[in-house]
């Protein structure tokens, strides 16, 4: 195993550990809020439990987008199955929208317009307060592993977070800073349906929830949208590769870049390049090998190299004569 692909195993397992934890916590919170929404009364409280049916079906579908772009590349899919894993976070995401928003706005409006009966809400505190504290584990082991990716990487906690293309990871911070939210908005619906004896509250905290997961399927929508229609690298990592490429022995000059993320440790790079004139073949063959040989240590995710050699532009204007 090549330490690219170690490197890429690691982050797999890493970010799978992130979603199962977020799947066991979410599975057992949607449970007990359903059960305190229908003893209290609550719309707030059945909002919620949507939101974590939704969190939860969510984190299903990134495990399976983590295991079907882990499979390796074969005759009919040459470039491996890398992309996969933003299809099933697109599905992710809208199930965050279609499970969680619109049934949570859904049932606030209901319950603003035909109003509620309350019951006992100390179930319903009981189970936000334990709610929190599973939910805050899961978004404490989220954070910690963009922590370290970022650490790595060398750049800001939160601009890792809003370019990462490990939307897995992305999807469980996101979800649990919302669900934290969420449960925040229902505990002042519940009290202030108990301190003025109306359901108003709990149905105003309702909609919010579910316009906060609106802004979360959005965020997460547009970001697998990007990765699926094909995003480059950032400018300061094209430079770099543009660097590394230009000082490679016989390398004058980078004509044309493409770079392509195709997953979290899976990067593209094509690239024309012009040769000294009086390279030989041999020697224009050991410089692509340097060049390939290069960018893998400065980028351990660049999984694919393919340099084209293409005459510069005063090779062809010379050629094109007076």
């Amino acid at each position: 195993m090549s330490d690219a692909e170690a490197t890429s195993s690691a982050d797999d397992g890493e970010s799978t550990f992130t979603v199962i934890v977020a799947a066991l916590a979410n599975l057992g919170i949607a449970v007990a809020k359903a059960v305190a929404g229908l003893i209290s009364g609550s719309s707030a409280m059945l909002s919620e439990a949507a939101h974590s049916v939704a969190d939860t079906v969510t984190e299903v579908m990134l495990l399976a987008a983590l295991k079907r772009s882990g499979k390796p590349a074969d005759e009919d899919h040459p470039l491996g199955y890398g992309p996969e894993r933003y299809i099933w976070a697109m599905l992710a995401s809208i199930a965050t929208f279609v499970g969680g928003a619109v049934f949570s706005v859904y049932d606030g409006v209901h319950t603003l317009i035909a109003g509620e009966e309350l019951g006992d809400p100390l179930i319903s505190y009981i189970v936000l307060g334990v709610a929190f504290a599973l939910e805050g584990y899961s978004l404490r082991t989220g954070v910690k592993q963009v922590r370290r990716e970022a650490a790595r990487l060398r750049v800001p906690d939160t601009y890792y977070l809003r370019h990462t293309p490990d939307t897995a990871v992305k999807a469980v911070v996101m979800e649990d800073s919302a669900a934290l939210a969420g449960l925040l908005l229902a505990a002042g619906g519940l009290l202030g349906g108990q301190l003025t004896g109306s359901g108003v509250w709990d149905g105003i905290a309702s909609c919010l929830i579910g316009l906060l997961l609106v802004y979360v399927a959005w965020v997460l929508g547009r970001s697998n949208a990007q990765l699926l229609i094909g995003r480059p690298l950032p400018a300061a990592m094209r430079a770099g590769v543009r660097e590394e490429l230009t000082s490679v022995p016989h390398i004058v000059d980078v004509l044309e870049l493409t770079t392509l993320i195709q997953g979290p440790t899976e990067i593209l790079i094509a690239a024309k390049v012009d040769f000294r004139d009086m390279a030989t073949a041999a020697e224009v063959e050991w410089a692509c090998e340097e060049a390939e040989a290069r960018l893998r240590e400065r980028f351990p995710s660049v999984r694919r190299v393919y340099l084209d050699p293409t005459p510069g532009r005063g090779q062809r204007e010379r050629r094109a004569g007076p």
